[in-house]
This record gives C-alpha cells, structure tokens and sequence, in this order.
C-alpha cells in the first residue's frame, strides 16, 4: 500500500469531494429552460462577461490537449531556470480566476472576485494543509463550467484516452512528471491535494522518534480530467430529461474513486504512477453503470 489507511483514505474523500463539488458548481451554472428547449447545454455568462474559448466541439479534445503539452513545457523551462517567482504569479493567476468562476455560481461577480483574490493569495503565500486542500475541491469546478458547453462524449473519451497514454510516457519513460511533482511539492505551489506527513521506522519495542516527511498527493490533472468527463455525462442526462439523473451521475465519480482506491492499494511506496490510466477506466466503468440503470 502506498500510503497509510487514513491517508488514503482522506485523499479518496477529498478527489470524490472536488468531483461533487465540481458538478454542484456547474449545476449553479446552468439555464435549464435554455437547455432544454434548445437540446443543448447553455450555461449563464462566467462573472465579468468574461468569454469562453471558441472551439469546435470536434477539436475540443486537441485544444485541451496542446494547452496541457504547452503549460507543461512552459513549467519545465522555469524549473530549469529556477525562476520561482514567475512560476507563483502564473499559479496565482490560474488559481484567482478558477476560483472567481467556482464562486460566480454562488455569489455576485465583485463577491467572487474578493473570495478569489483573499484565499489564491492566502493558498499561494501563506500556504497550510487546509486552505490548500479545500481550494483545490472548488477549483476544478471552475475549469469545467468554462470547458463543459465545448466537448463532447466522443471528444471527452479520446481526450481521456490520450491524456492516460501522455500520463504513462510522462511519468515511466521520461519521468518529467515527477520532476514537476517534485519542484511543484517543495514551492508549495502544487496543483493537487497534498496531504504531507510524517513516518517513523521504529523497530518493536524501542522509544518512539520522528520520523521523515512524505506526502500524498494526487495531480490537478487527475482531478480534473475525470471531472471533465462527468460534466459532459452530466449533459447527455440532462438533455435526454432522465429522471432523477443527478444521483445516477454520481455513480461516475464514485467508480473513479474505486479506481483510485485500487490504484493506492496495489501501489508501492516511494513508486510513481500514472493515475489517469486508472481513473479513465474507471469512468468508463462507471458511464456503462449509469446506463444499464436507465
């Protein structure tokens, strides 16, 4: 087992959490008379009319894709170059407006920005365990209200499929994952939960001591990809008025988390895996339970 129960068991919490959290949040969102009479997925304006992308649902799948590619060799330029602080104005940014946007289904636009702007800046400068933690469950809430209304069922699979083989190359052959990981977990900047603690190798009947610091953590992209695909079964059961369909959707990310149950299970410590393989499985098990219930 890669970590203790109560580890696991926290991370297991939190990722079905941020998956729960994440679809109330894109409930708030959405115009349900609009959807239905136009047999499509309309959502309210984001907070400052602030525009989403225009993509071709067909190429949603690549725009999200190259933007990943893009982001992740930007990251490994600025560890290479040591430059911290860019990266911690680049996080701030991304962090106050997925948060401005996880808010807006709550609150007026200036509410949401002041929520935003005082805990991206608490998160990134006076970073704790909590703050962290619950920020990251209201996060990818925010990326899925702007992506949901452009993908579809089709581009969302190839996107899971492709962002798992990325996954696999990037953590077993080029391992450039776990460098970022690793720089991301020192800054305190890591886009994920993380969950540090402590471990003691003491041998049966000596005094207690401390012991080292590791951390649990499990990636942004881990979270948010299977959330993403949630989002767009989310609108297939919307759009087909079934009933009830909120507590069938459920079913989605609770597989995910039994994916990732398995996963942390099996797992060795101090090993890094790529969990999307997992997870992607895991959503596709899922999608095929919701249906055979309908």
């Amino acid at each position: 087992m890669k970590h203790s129960f109560p580890i696991i068991s926290t991370l297991l919490l939190l990722f079905f959490s941020a998956q729960a959290f994440g679809l109330v949040i894109l409930n708030n969102y959405v115009d349900y008379s609009q959807s239905l009479e136009q047999k499509t997925l309309v959502l309210r304006p984001l907070p400052f009319a602030i525009e989403r992308p225009e993509v071709a649902p067909e190429y949603s799948f690549a725009y999200i894709l190259s933007g990943v590619l893009v982001a992740t060799a930007l990251i490994l330029l600025l560890i290479k170059y040591g430059q911290v602080n860019i990266w911690k104005f680049w996080y701030l940014l991304s962090v106050v407006f997925c948060l401005l946007v996880a808010a807006g289904a709550f609150f007026s636009d200036n509410v949401s920005f002041l929520l935003a702007l005082v805990f991206g800046t608490w998160k990134v400068f006076r970073p704790n365990v909590i703050v962290h933690n619950l920020t990251e469950l209201l996060i990818y809430g925010g990326l899925v209200v702007v992506f949901a209304p452009v993908l579809t069922f089709s581009s969302v699979v190839l996107l899971l499929v492709l962002i798992s083989c990325y996954d696999m190359y990037a953590v077993w052959k080029s391992k450039h994952m776990v460098t970022m990981a690793h720089f991301l977990a020192e800054t305190r900047t890591f886009a994920g939960l993380f969950l540090p603690y402590q471990t003691a190798q003491v041998p049966a009947g000596a005094i207690p001591v401390k012991g080292k610091i590791r951390n649990a953590v499990l990636g942004g992209g881990d979270i948010a990809f299977p959330l993403l695909f949630t989002s767009v079964v989310f609108k297939e059961l919307l759009l087909g008025s079934v009933v009830g369909f909120y507590w069938k959707l459920l079913i989605v990310p609770l597989a995910a988390t039994i994916a990732l149950a398995l996963l942390f299970a099996y797992s060795k410590k101090d090993v890094f895996y790529p969990a999307m393989p997992f997870l992607s499985a895991g959503c596709f098990v899922g999608y095929g339970l919701v249906w055979l219930m309908l």
